[in-house]
C-alpha cells in the first residue's frame, strides 16, 4: 500500500497544472491516506531536493489559480545544468527519491516530460505521468489540460482584432502558439471566424493566400483574419525541412550528422521568422495594409476555464487511484469521459499532430476558409 508520493510540473507553464496537483493530493489524502510531497521547479528541484508539503492548507484556494504553486523549469534530468558543465543527474535524483521513501513519483507535463519521466522508470522509479500543455501535441490522450484555456484566449483576441480589421480595412495576421502543430490556431481559427487558417501539417502557398484574401475584397469584404501557427511554413520552408531531416537519418559519419542538425538549426530560425515574412508578403501582393500580432505567453497565462479544471481534476484523482492499484510507468490519459493508464513507451517520442482529414480541417474548408493549399 503506498504511503508516501512526490509530485512535480515540468516544461513550460499551463493552466489547470494547479487543479491537477489539488486532484492528485486532495484523493491521494481523502481517500488512502497518503502524505504528499511536491519538489520545486521540476526535476532541477528534484536533483536539488528543494521541496514542499503538499497538505489540505496547501491545496486549499489553488483550483482557480494560473501557474504552478511548485513552480517549473525545462531542465531534464540527464542534461542537467550544473555549475558551468552539463551533466546526467540521474542517479542523484534516483537517490533523493528513496530519501524521502517514495512509493511513487506524480509527473505534470508535455512531451518532454513524459520522456524524461520514462528515463525514471527504467531506472526502477514507480512513475505516473498526466498530459499538460496547451499544445494539444502529447500522444495518445484526447485531449491535454491547458489546452482549452489557450484555445479561449486565442479566440477572444481573434475577436477583438475583427473590429480594428474591419474599421481599418486591413488584413491582420494573428501568431498563435502550438509549437509545431496546429491544433491551437486550427480550433481558435475556426471559433474566432478567421478566414485564412495557416498550420504546420499543411505547408501553405503564400500567393494562394493572397488570391483568397483578394476574393474577399473584389466580394466586398474590406477585411481579413490570418491565423497563422506559430510552427506553421510555406511551402519552400517545408520542401526544404523534408530534404534536411533526410540528410540527417541517412547521415552515417559525425561530421555529417553535425552538419544536417546546423542546417535544421538554420531552416528553424528561418521558421520562426516566417510570420512576419508573410506579412509582408501578403502587403506586397495584394496592396493593402497588413499588420501582425503575436499572441505569445498571454494564452498561457491567467484562470484556467471550467473545462481544464474539470480535465485536471479528473486525471489528477485518477492519478492517485492508479498509485495505490499499484499501476505506475503509465501516463493518465483522457478517453471520452474516461481516465485510462497507458504505458509511457507508446506515448514517448511521439507527436499529436492534426490529421489532414481531421473534422476541424474539413469544417475550415466547408465554411470556405483558406488553409493556404
Amino acid at each position: 500500500m503506498a504511503k508516501y508520493i512526490g509530485v512535480l510540473t515540468a516544461g513550460g507553464d499551463s493552466p489547470g497544472l494547479n487543479a491537477a496537483i489539488r486532484g492528485v493530493g486532495k484523493a491521494a489524502m481523502n481517500v488512502y491516506g497518503m502524505e504528499v510531497i511536491g519538489f520545486r521547479d521540476g526535476f532541477r528541484g528534484l536533483m536539488e531536493n528543494r521541496f514542499m508539503r503538499l497538505d489540505s492548507n496547501t491545496l486549499s484556494g489553488i483550483l482557480t489559480v494560473g501557474g504552478t504553486i511548485l513552480g517549473t523549469s525545462r531542465d531534464k534530468p540527464h542534461k542537467m545544468p550544473v555549475g558551468s558543465k552539463t551533466l546526467d543527474m540521474t542517479d542523484v535524483i534516483v537517490e533523493t527519491y528513496h530519501k524521502h521513501h517514495l512509493d511513487a513519483l506524480v509527473c505534470l507535463g508535455g512531451g518532454g516530460t513524459q520522456k524524461n519521466a520514462y528515463g525514471l522508470v527504467k531506472k526502477g522509479l514507480n512513475i505516473v505521468t498526466l498530459p499538460k500543455t496547451i499544445d494539444n501535441d502529447v500522444a495518445m490522450t484526447d485531449v491535454t489540460f491547458g489546452f482549452d484555456t489557450a484555445l479561449t484566449i486565442a479566440t477572444e483576441a481573434i475577436d477583438r482584432l475583427h473590429s480594428t480589421a474591419h474599421s481599418h480595412h486591413r488584413i491582420i495576421v494573428v501568431e498563435v502558439m502550438g509549437h509545431n502543430t496546429g491544433w491551437l490556431a486550427l480550433g481558435a481559427g475556426i471559433a474566432g471566424g478567421a478566414d485564412v487558417i495557416l498550420i504546420p501539417e499543411i505547408p501553405y502557398n503564400v500567393e494562394k493566400v493572397a488570391e483568397a484574401i483578394l476574393h474577399r475584397y473584389k466580394g466586398g469584404k474590406h477585411f481579413s483574419i490570418v491565423a497563422v501557427s506559430e510552427g506553421a511554413m510555406n511551402e519552400e520552408i517545408a520542401a526544404k525541412l523534408r530534404a534536411a531531416q533526410q540528410r540527417e537519418s541517412a547521415a552515417e559519419t559525425k561530421k555529417q550528422k553535425q552538419a544536417a542538425r546546423a542546417e535544421l538549426e538554420a531552416i528553424e530560425i528561418e521558421r520562426k521568422a516566417s510570420t512576419a515574412l508573410l506579412t509582408q508578403q501578403l502587403e506586397a501582393l495584394t496592396r493593402l495594409e497588413s499588420r501582425v500580432t503575436i499572441l505569445g505567453h498571454v494564452q498561457r497565462g491567467g484562470v484556467p476555464t471550467a473545462a481544464d479544471r474539470l480535465l485536471a481534476t479528473r486525471l489528477g484523482t485518477a492519478a492517485a487511484h492508479l498509485i495505490q492499484d499499484g499501476v505506475f510507468g503509465v501516463m493518465v490519459a483522457a478517453r471520452g469521459d474516461r481516465a485510462e493508464p497507458v504505458p509511457l513507451e507508446q506515448v514517448v517520442g511521439r507527436r499529436k499532430v492534426v490529421p489532414l482529414d481531421h473534422p476541424w480541417v474539413q469544417t475550415a474548408r466547408d465554411l470556405g476558409v483558406s488553409l493556404g493549399d
